[in-house]
């Protein structure tokens, strides 16, 4: 198996995997006269260290978002996002929090925010293999919340986004061929989906 999944992006199935360019590490900007350090980018390998079992040499190696991290931390682009100089740079994971895994995970807080009357959205894009929409799917049923909607395409521009289905409690949406960074790749559909669930409008 291993063999046959050397190199995939496990964030994303469908996307490259760019190999490592030699100069990622670190990165810099002079905001305000000041330099501004930030680490390019990260491997799968630190992104996701409890995932080794998934993970082989040239996946594992594999440098994603070191541009994203360039962008953001650009000092006209900084300045364009109305980020005060005295802010940290930014990081694609921080490393100042301590990160941990716990037993229960977080399907406590669902019904701590649904107890509370706090609208839920949940999305998901379909080619993420590392948090895998058929875990999502299953977390989500073992709630036992009555479905309110059943699952139904939903559309941008005559196009097939996705799919969603409703609960008493949350609404849980899917994002059509894209991964773990939806968002990034489903601009359009996912703020259109976002704008029009904030507004209490069908998705």
């Amino acid at each position: 198996m291993s063999d046959f999944t050397d190199g995939l992006n496990w964030y994303d199935l469908y996307r490259h995997v760019y190999p490592d360019n030699g100069d990622r590490k670190f990165g810099v900007s002079i905001v305000d006269g000041v330099a501004k350090h930030y680490k390019k980018g990260m491997t799968m390998k630190e992104y996701t260290p409890w995932a080794k079992h998934i993970q082989n040499s040239k996946s594992a190696d594999a440098v994603m978002n070191d541009y994203l991290s360039d962008y953001v931390n650009n000092a006209s682009m900084r300045e364009a996002l109305h980020i005060p100089s005295f802010a940290p740079s930014w990081e694609q994971c921080s490393s100042k929090i301590d990160y941990h895994l716990q037993r229960e995970g977080s399907l406590w807080i669902y019904k701590v925010l649904k107890g509370s009357g706090i609208r839920m959205l949940f999305y998901s894009g379909d080619t993420d293999g590392a948090v895998p929409l058929a875990g999502t799917r299953k977390w989500l049923k073992s709630l036992n919340w009555p479905i309110i909607e059943k699952w139904r395409p939903w559309w941008t521009e005559g196009q097939t986004s996705g799919f969603v289905v409703r609960y008493d409690g949350i609404d849980f949406v899917t994002v059509k061929g894209v991964g773990h960074m939806a968002p990034q790749w489903a601009r359009q559909p996912v703020t259109e989906m976002i704008s029009n669930w904030i507004a209490g409008n069908p998705i």
